[in-house]
């Protein structure tokens, strides 16, 4: 058994050594020469690193970290793929869309074409129902979009021609939305609480209010006698209403039928499509849908405003005009 262990070992060596070819002993060998890094090689890396040790700049670190992120994105902006018309919340109160920026995308992007659940349907809407899943209606955007492009007109012809437009959306998170759609179509606005009467009894809900004058190309007319609103003369009535939540505001649905005052209304599948003149299926619980809509109608009421100073600095009245003498005058 010693003899055989033996001549194992002896074997596994001797092919082990056989293997080596002549350029593996070469490096294997001890006899390679070797090259050692001059002296003057070390002082100048040493040097260098004494020259890196410099005082801290003044500058805040902060901003040379800024100032290093923006040129890396810089640099890396150019590498890979650009992510362009990503959804940004301020942009549509900002920079609303127009009719003309109506897309399927835009819409199924914004929620608008979720509805609620079947049990809670309105049989009005059956005509703006697409399908149905896992329990909820779907809404057609087909529908949406032809009945928002609708509703664009008229709230634009209705400005071009100088009439009052009041936006209403009572929801927790309308404000911004409802006070940037009255400031393009320069109507009025409702976004905390509807009081009941304000139509039907402006003249004792609103007789507090002041009064603005301006002339054909608003501009504001001082003139005596008119600052407050005259307990023989009613308000002025909106020409068309505007309201993002019909379900939390039917008195004043109520009130704008009583005084033959067409209405826009945001529908959902919950909704009664009967309560508005030109309904806009779409879902009212979606904050983004919302702006969608009020940011579109807001630009049709500017771009009627627009044409309206164009039609009256050239002379081209779209209204009659009043020529105020007094108010008694007025009155009589």
């Amino acid at each position: 058994m010693i003899l055989r262990r033996f001549a194992v070992r002896q074997t596994r060596a001797f092919i082990q050594a056989s293997r080596q070819t002549p350029i593996q002993s070469r490096f294997l060998s001890s006899q390679v020469p070797t090259q050692t890094i001059p002296n003057a090689e070390l002082k100048l890396s040493q040097g260098a690193e004494v020259e890196n040790n410099e005082p801290e700049s003044l500058v805040p670190s902060g901003w040379s970290q800024y100032e290093t992120s923006v040129a890396a994105k810089n640099r890396f902006n150019r590498l890979g793929t650009q992510i362009k018309g990503a959804y940004r919340p301020e942009s549509l109160i900002t920079n609303p869309p127009k009719a003309s920026d109506i897309t399927l995308e835009l819409l199924l992007a914004s929620q608008a074409h979720i509805g609620h659940s079947t049990s809670l349907w309105n049989p009005g809407n059956s005509g703006y129902i697409h399908g149905i899943r896992e329990g909820v209606h779907i809404i057609s955007l087909d529908v949406t979009a032809a009945h928002l492009r609708r509703a664009a007109k008229v709230v634009q012809e209705v400005a071009r021609v100088g009439g009052l437009i009041l936006f209403v959306g009572t929801r927790k998170g309308h404000k911004r939305a409802v006070v940037r759609a009255a400031e393009l179509a320069q109507g009025c606005h409702v976004f905390d609480r509807w009081v009941p009467g304000s139509l039907t009894n402006s003249l004792q809900i609103l007789q507090k209010c002041e009064v603005k004058l301006v002339d054909a190309l608003d501009r504001e007319v001082d003139y005596p006698g008119f600052q407050k609103i005259d307990p023989e003369r009613a308000p002025l009535k909106p020409d068309l209403v505007v309201c993002f939540n019909p379900l939390e505001n039917k008195p004043l649905l109520q009130e704008c039928a009583s005084m033959n005052i067409p209405t826009i209304g945001v529908i959902d599948t919950d909704a009664d499509p009967t309560r508005v003149t030109y309904p806009i299926p779409a879902n009212d619980d979606s904050p983004r849908c919302i702006s969608v809509i009020a940011g579109v109608l807001g630009r049709a009421g500017e771009e009627g405003q627009k044409k309206r100073l164009e039609q009256s600095a050239a002379g081209d009245l779209p209204y009659k005009p009043i020529v105020l003498q007094s108010q008694k005058d007025m009155l009589s």
